[in-house]
C-alpha cells in the first residue's frame, strides 16, 4: 500500500486516539469509517510519539499527543463508566437480559456484581485497617504470664 497523504484533519484524529490509548488497528479501522481512508497499522503508529516509528514525526504533533493524553488522563469524568451509576444500570439491563432467557447462572452472577459495586469493592473507598494502634503492621506482642505452681492452685480455688 503507498504511504496515504494525510490531511491535518486526519492526523490531528489520529494523534488524539493514540492518546488516548486507542491501538493503532483500532484507529486505523476508525479513520477509514470516519473518513473513507484506508491506512495501515504502520502508519498510524508512526504518529505515536512513544513509538519509534514516529521519530520523524513534527513538534506539533507532539505537542498535541501530550497534551490530549494529560487531559484525557486527568478527565475520567466524561468516560460513562467511570460513574457508578451508569455500570450500575448496564449492569441492571444485562441481568434482565439474562434472566429473560433463563440464564439465570449469570443473572446471578450480575447480580453479585452489582451487589459488589454497591459496596464500594471496585473502589478505594473501603478502608482495610491492617496497622496496629502504633501505625505499624506488626501486631502487638503477646501478653505471657508465668504462674508458679502454688499461686495456680490459689486462683482455681477461688473460681
Amino acid at each position: 500500500m503507498a504511504k496515504a497523504k494525510l490531511t491535518d484533519e486526519v492526523k490531528t484524529y489520529i494523534v488524539q486516539a493514540l492518546a488516548c490509548f486507542d491501538a493503532p488497528s483500532i484507529v486505523a479501522a476508525a479513520v477509514k469509517k470516519e473518513f473513507g481512508i484506508e491506512v495501515s497499522r504502520q502508519l498510524v503508529e508512526s504518529h505515536d510519539p512513544n513509538k519509534k516509528a514516529a521519530s520523524g514525526l513534527a513538534p506539533k504533533w507532539r505537542v498535541l499527543f501530550e497534551e490530549t493524553r494529560k487531559t484525557f488522563l486527568e478527565d475520567t469524568a466524561s468516560i460513562g463508566i467511570s460513574h457508578r451509576a451508569v455500570r450500575l444500570r448496564a449492569l441492571q439491563r444485562m441481568a434482565d437480559k439474562a434472566e429473560g432467557q433463563g440464564n439465570m447462572v449469570l443473572a446471578s452472577s450480575l447480580l453479585e456484581q452489582a451487589a459488589k459495586e454497591v459496596g464500594n469493592s471496585y473502589t478505594n473507598h473501603r478502608k482495610l485497617d491492617h496497622t496496629s494502634s502504633d501505625g505499624t503492621m506488626t501486631p502487638p506482642p503477646s501478653e505471657i504470664r508465668i504462674v508458679a505452681a502454688d499461686d495456680r492452685s490459689d486462683d482455681q480455688a477461688s473460681s
